[in-house]
């Protein structure tokens, strides 16, 4: 099928130049693997080199020596989202998948392999299998998901606030997101923990993918099997019970594409958000002087660290060119949403703020632009929120600099952020505004002798009933009266 001369990307000005009499085919050998140290190592770096090499389509293989093509430019991104006529969400158009290249034990199944479920599909069955998906979360009341964050929070706090010091990443984004979506999937509690460690495993690729996905989907099948005989106010009911008429495979694996996409993004959004207010001192200013809110800010940590660097996959239903490449029927695209957000054509200075700006490639786009997005939104937000009006003097432990990261083939994820502060006693939860609930800094021990006089309640300490000062600035950011504590 021909692009039309006014879809994104498809105009003759947008197309790099010729760099050889022939363009590389994709089955050339000495590509960059894309689960190799390479990318492990420096993702965004090795997306720049690719850019500098081909353009904005770049070959690469995967496991396996599996081809496929890297999207590395902002306009290409859209177009093959946006048109799914030329660029199918259906693997089976995969001509590795067709010639048996793709083995049983491939860590990319639990990615690639097609599914029952929207993602997988296009045109009229993706519109069911979508409508039955948007509508029942739909149905999720915000206020709930909010109230859900803020009493796990003051759980999570609560569990190491005496302590003065914490690892937020492994204590808190990652453990917030999974609680949350286990409650609006119908989930018991406990479910979390071991689903955090499951869903983290199979994103990777690791060898182990296999045997964590079916532990999730062994999960989610049981949750199905429950809520069929006793039906309830959550997903999984919602979805069994919706007019587009699911089978049962459909229900369980459309609940574990909301907590696969739905942990994996939120945790590292969280994460990264969380970095950026304690280690950049022009986005902690702007935040606390009001030039920014917190909704804004993570717009901005949205563009340049997006929570997941590559989205697999779409197929090529046809010979096409895109990016100045030879695209062949039955290849694989990779869509490269952090190397997409930070293509030189459309942010040519990357120092530039992007408070508040949603045009970014974090969710992808067109039809399957991810459906869940505003929820992960509410649960970043609300969840720094809380944290930060009970730690208003949350501070990085160690230097920036010692900070690491891990990268799979379509995620990068800080590995710890240790943070110190101010130890206090626990607080009785909450499931009401964070802000209304928050008492002032108390020590968990008498400073030692000689310690400055505010520290034991002297006279920079707050009077009884009156708003601490940091609560008040928060609620002033957030819109919120001011006023005397309850």
């Amino acid at each position: 099928m021909t692009s039309h001369p006014d879809d994104p990307g498809t105009g003759t000005a947008d197309l790099p130049p010729t760099r050889c009499p022939v363009h590389p085919a994709l089955s050339d050998a000495g590509l960059v693997d894309l689960l190799g140290p390479e990318n492990e190592k420096d993702p965004m770096g090795l997306y720049e080199r690719l850019r500098a090499e081909h353009g904005p389509v770049a070959p690469i293989v995967l496991d396996g020596g599996i081809p496929a093509w890297l999207l590395l430019g902002y306009r290409e991104n859209l177009e093959v989202s946006r048109t799914p006529s030329r660029f199918s969400r259906d693997s089976r158009h995969w001509h590795a998948w067709k010639d048996g290249r793709i083995t049983a034990d491939s860590p990319l199944l639990p990615v690639v392999g097609w599914q029952p479920m929207c993602t997988f599909a296009d045109g009229d069955e993706h519109e069911r299998l979508r409508a039955a998906l948007t509508e029942s979360m739909g149905r999720l009341d915000r206020r709930g998901i909010r109230r859900h964050v803020t009493r796990f929070t003051h759980q999570l706090v609560n569990d190491f606030c005496a302590d003065g010091g914490a690892e937020l990443v492994t204590a808190f984004a990652q453990q917030l997101p999974m609680l949350v979506l286990t409650q609006l999937l119908g989930m018991p509690d406990e479910y979390g923990p071991r689903l955090v460690e499951a869903t983290r495993d199979l994103m990777k690729g690791t060898e182990t993918a296999l045997r964590s996905d079916a532990y999730v989907t062994g999960a989610l099948q049981g949750l199905v099997d429950r809520r069929r005989a006793e039906p309830g106010e959550d997903l999984a009911s919602w979805l069994l019970a919706h007019p587009s008429g699911l089978t049962e495979e459909e229900v369980v694996q459309h609940l574990r594409l909301v907590l696969l996409t739905g942990n994996e993004t939120t945790t590292n959004l969280m994460a990264n958000t969380l970095r950026m207010v304690l280690t950049d001192p022009r986005f902690r200013a702007s935040l606390a002087g009001g030039h920014m809110t917190l909704p804004d800010a993570i717009e901005h940590v949205l563009w340049n660290e997006p929570p997941l660097t590559v989205v697999p996959g779409r197929w090529a239903t046809g010979d096409t060119e895109l990016g100045g490449q030879r695209i062949k029927a039955g290849d694989m695209l990779l869509l490269g949403l952090a190397a997409g957000n930070v293509d030189p054509a459309i942010r040519p200075d990357i120092a530039a703020p992007m408070y508040g700006n949603r045009s970014h490639l974090a969710f992808s786009g067109g039809p399957h632009e991810c459906p869940g997005q505003d929820i992960g939104r509410a649960i970043t937000d609300t969840a720094i929120d809380t944290l930060l009006l009970r730690l208003p003097d949350l501070r990085l432990a160690v230097d920036e600099s010692e900070l690491t990261w891990l990268s799979s083939w379509i995620s990068r994820h800080l590995v710890a952020l240790p943070v110190e502060f101010m130890p206090r006693r626990p607080e009785s939860e909450s499931t009401e505004d964070p802000s209304a609930t928050i008492f002032a800094p108390r020590p968990r021990r008498l400073p030692a002798e000689g310690a400055p006089e505010a520290a034991t309640g002297g006279p920079e300490a707050t009077a009884p009933g009156r708003v601490p000062w940091w609560v008040a600035l928060w609620r002033w950011l957030l819109g919120r009266p001011s006023g005397t504590a309850p």
